[in-house]
């Protein structure tokens, strides 16, 4: 009886698997063909960003790409389907991005440079978390508001108050308050950084230093520091993942601090709390590990890819960015961000010339 039955068993069971790899392979179809639309208006931005960053490269692609798509976003409704390959855009193709520079930056170089700029980077961070509980203080801001708008600038933008909010538990409107604030600043600083930087003198270096310390999201730094030279955008770029790397830690504290004040106000136990590294780091490192041992034409294709990539994730970060929204968001978190954001630029400096990187 069980001989006959097995037949039966094995005929079902690769049945059953046939239609869920069936279902599966169908689903990512779907989901291809939903970023279709966004993408291709990504695209065509990014060839005409790059063009134009070629005729104009004191502006670079990238800062241009985010100027286009902000001005089509705000001249022309995006429609619905859309959105699917915008917002992939401006957070997986950035993330692919930053893994393609890894290639192009030998893993000493990053270990050097991360242990040489911590420093700076730890300062930045305080100054950033201080002034943010005094000037919220002062203009009576939510302490939960001040937290989020204080770890998005001090740590990588709007990915920092992602991995808060679970231990922080804010409120809907006090999240986006914080992100429209973050987003703000993230804008304001690819156009003015460059500016005050040839203002100040900085050399590559210092300008890398400064922008991978002092800007809050991963692009804008990205896109402000190759705007202003190749040596300063990876300089850039390794100093912000180093700085993007402690959000483990800060986002430990806050939940430790955030449990203990439950615990003291209703005797509830400590909240479990689950912080990861983001996959882009890893990634990065590893792509940096594997670089010495690539040919040189292939480390070549991944920096021109790397820059495309770049450019492209900017212009969607332009589509999304919806300038009504921004205007409602309420004058009192603007100014806090804003303080807090002169007080890290300010720091950032300050602690760089005190130590000879400027």
């Amino acid at each position: 009886m069980d001989n006959q039955k097995n037949p039966f068993l094995l005929y079902n069971f690769y049945g059953y698997g046939y239609c869920y790899w069936v279902y599966v392979a169908r689903r990512e179809v779907h989901f291809c063909r939903s970023l279709l639309p966004g993408a291709g208006l990504v695209l065509v931005l990014t060839v005409v960003a790059t063009w134009l960053g070629k005729m104009f490269p004191a502006a670079g692609g990238a800062v241009i790409g985010m100027l286009l798509g902000i001005a089509v976003r705000s001249f022309i409704p995006l429609p619905l389907q859309c959105l699917p390959g915008v917002r992939f855009s401006s957070k997986q193709v950035l993330q692919y991005s930053i893994i393609a520079l890894g290639a192009c930056l030998p893993i000493a170089e990053v270990a050097r440079t991360g242990v040489s700029t911590l420093f700076v980077t730890l300062a930045t961070i305080s100054a950033a978390f201080l002034s943010a509980l005094c000037f919220g203080r002062l203009l009576k801001i939510p302490a939960k508001l001040c937290v989020l708008i204080g770890t998005g600038t001090a740590i990588c933008g709007g990915s920092a108050i992602s991995a808060i909010v679970p231990v922080l538990k804010p409120s809907e409107h006090e999240i986006t308050f914080s992100l429209a604030t973050i987003f703000l600043f993230n804008v304001v600083a690819v156009l003015v950084f460059p500016q005050f930087g040839h203002f100040l003198g900085l050399s590559d270096q210092g300008f890398g230093l400064w922008a991978g310390t002092a800007i809050n999201d991963t692009s804008s730094v990205v896109a402000a520091a190759y705007s202003w030279s190749r040596d300063a955008g990876e300089y850039a770029t390794i100093v912000k993942l180093t700085r993007a790397m402690l959000i483990v830690p800060v986002t430990l504290l806050i939940g430790a601090v955030s449990g203990w004040q439950q615990r003291k106000s209703d005797g509830d136990s400590m909240q479990s709390i689950r912080v990861q590294v983001p996959w882009f780091i890893v990634g990065f490192l590893l792509a940096s590990g594997a670089g010495s041992f690539l040919p040189a034409i292939i480390v070549e294709v991944a920096q021109t890819a790397a820059h495309f990539m770049i450019t492209g994730a900017l212009a969607a970060i332009g589509l999304s960015t919806d300038l009504s929204k921004m205007r409602q968001t309420g004058i009192k978190p603007v100014v806090l961000g804003l303080l807090v954001w002169i007080c890290v630029a300010s720091t950032s400096l300050a602690v760089q010339y005190h130590k000879g990187f400027w």
